[in-house]
């Protein structure tokens, strides 16, 4: 009986020492797993960080080239990149340059590159400028007079902009409607004239440190900055004068 009982614990001890390994190779086992899945998440969300960086980079140089208006806005976003890329962290600040030739005007392909680890990248980049713009507040027939009650400055796409625009409402007002405008349409150069044939205008003639200032009457339409025809009303003489405002022109003499 003696002789069996010594078997059973040897049997109980040969037991209970494989149990003791087998739970030590399952927590090396476990550690070792936790280790790989963590350092693997490591490695995977380097190169996601690096092509954040990367878009940044594009994104910053295009504000660089771009000139805002006063109270515009510029919109830039860089677009996808290849997430199967595996760039290194770069050492040093990343270069950006706009290669060859290109418009500003609605995209832009910006080389990004390190020159430490010696790779480079190509991102598109769209482009979106907004400048503030004198809108109509409501339709306005031909031969409508403005009054600040039409107007309103609205930021506009600046490619959906098409010939002389305004940034300032007073500019225009007291100016008449020439063509049929929508509402929400920008007021343009030739929808408007600040100087309309047959209106009495205020004629500044200047030259030789002198100005002079009389009254004529406009022998056709204009828009700020263009140049029309004018009778003198005192002397009869019919003079070239450039639009500087609405009812005012000036002479160079």
């Amino acid at each position: 009986m003696a002789r069996n009982l010594k078997v059973h614990c040897s049997y109980l001890i040969f037991i209970l020492t494989n149990l003791r390994r087998m739970c030590y190779q399952r927590l090396a086992w476990l550690f070792i797993g936790t280790f790989l899945s963590g350092f693997s998440s490591i490695i995977a969300a380097a190169p996601t960080s690096q092509l954040e960086a990367v878009k940044e980079a594009a994104e910053a140089h295009v504000q660089t080239l771009v000139a805002v208006p006063e109270y515009g806005k510029l919109e830039v976003s860089a677009g996808n990149i290849d997430s199967r890329l595996r760039l290194s962290d770069c050492p040093s600040s990343l270069q950006a340059t706009v290669p060859g030739r290109q418009s500003l005007n609605k995209s832009v392909t910006v080389m990004v590159s390190c020159k430490e680890d010696n790779w480079q990248v190509y991102v598109p980049v769209q482009i979106r400028l907004l400048t503030p713009i004198v809108v109509a507040k409501r339709p306005m027939d031909r031969g409508v007079i403005i009054n600040h009650d039409d107007l309103i400055v609205q930021l506009v796409d600046s490619r959906f902009q098409r010939g002389q625009t305004y940034t300032n409402a007073s500019t225009i007002v007291g100016s008449r409607i020439k063509r049929v405008v929508g509402m929400g349409q920008p007021i343009q150069g030739n929808d408007i004239c600040m100087v309309c044939r047959n209106d009495v205008v205020v004629i500044t003639a200047s030259g030789n440190g002198l100005n002079l200032i009389a009254k004529g009457t406009a022998l056709s339409d204009g828009a700020l900055g263009e140049q029309i025809k004018i009778r003198n009303s005192k002397s009869n003489r019919i003079v070239d004068g450039t639009i500087t405002s609405v009812g005012q022109v000036i002479v160079k003499f």
